[in-house]
């Protein structure tokens, strides 16, 4: 389940995070996923931002890692798709 930015209070972002529901964020338009510490992440509209549970959710819905904070991810995400 995908949990858009948009739709939550901050409160209860911090409540999803600290019970564990929330494990990564990511980029609805771009595609992409990555550690909720993230300094491009953190950058992003709220509007575009979406969270995830897992990275295997992320994944399961199309997003590939981010190439900042999940280089070793991402360096295999590129090597599978044929990209240099």
């Amino acid at each position: 389940m995908i949990i858009k930015h948009a739709d939550l209070e901050p409160e209860a972002l911090r409540s999803l995070i600290r019970k564990g529901k929330i494990g990564f964020g990511g980029n609805r338009k771009l595609k992409i996923y990555g550690l909720l510490s993230c300094r491009s992440g953190k950058r992003l509209n709220k509007e575009n931002r979406v969270f995830f549970v897992s990275e295997q959710e992320a994944v399961q819905h199309g997003f590939r890692p981010c190439g900042h904070c999940m280089k070793d991810a991402y360096k295999q995400w590129k090597f599978r798709n044929g990209q240099k």
